[in-house]
């Protein structure tokens, strides 16, 4: 396409127009219609000799309002956000009270009833580990305490772990929460 000073143009990919000030090999500058300098290269602009033939030829058989409302910018949806409150609950739960681990609880000892737990607890700690899962809460009750106790120490085996007792408004004292730290070497 030949393009001299003074001639109309309008930009390929950009919802812009102009008259030509300065040509410069295969630079040129365009003063926009809002009163703008700006510099594109040749293969970046078309000649408009007049509107009607702008809207005849350019776009065939499509209305040019349907170009222009593709040339407009397309807004993106808004992230739904979470509350901050909902953003450090924990993502994993263990119910640990014996009767969501097994039916057969009746014909349990209590040390056979512990260990069940505690091995329960330890796979689901070391499943949340490999999974990169962040926080776990533990549910074990209140109780006398023997549970929790053990679960304690448990815990304090990991060397990748904190934990600390669970949201009292969600739990009441029967839970502790585990968190587990991401970025730690392994041995």
């Amino acid at each position: 396409m030949i393009f001299k000073v003074g001639n109309k143009v309008s930009v390929l990919d950009e919802d812009l127009s102009g008259f030509i000030k300065k040509i410069n090999g295969s630079d040129i500058t365009i003063e926009t219609t809002e009163g703008f300098d700006m510099e594109f290269q040749a293969n970046e602009l078309v000649v408009i000799k007049n509107e009607s033939q702008l809207k005849k030829n350019s776009f065939l058989d499509v209305p040019l309002e349907d170009v222009l409302k593709e040339k407009e910018s397309i807004k993106r949806k808004t992230p739904v956000k979470k509350k901050v409150k909902e953003r450090f609950e924990p993502t994993m739960e263990v119910d640990l009270h014996i009767h969501q681990l097994t039916d057969k609880s009746g014909r349990m000892s209590n040390h056979d009833m512990l260990t069940l737990q505690l091995d329960t607890a330890r796979k689901q700690l070391e499943f949340a580990i490999r999974k990169r899962i962040q926080k776990v809460v533990f549910i074990h009750g209140v109780g006398e305490g023997v549970l929790k106790i053990e679960l304690e120490y448990l815990f304090g085996r990991y060397n990748n772990v904190k934990f600390y007792d669970a949201n009292y408004q969600k739990y009441g004292s029967g839970a502790t929460e585990v968190y587990i730290f991401q970025n730690t070497e392994k041995d």
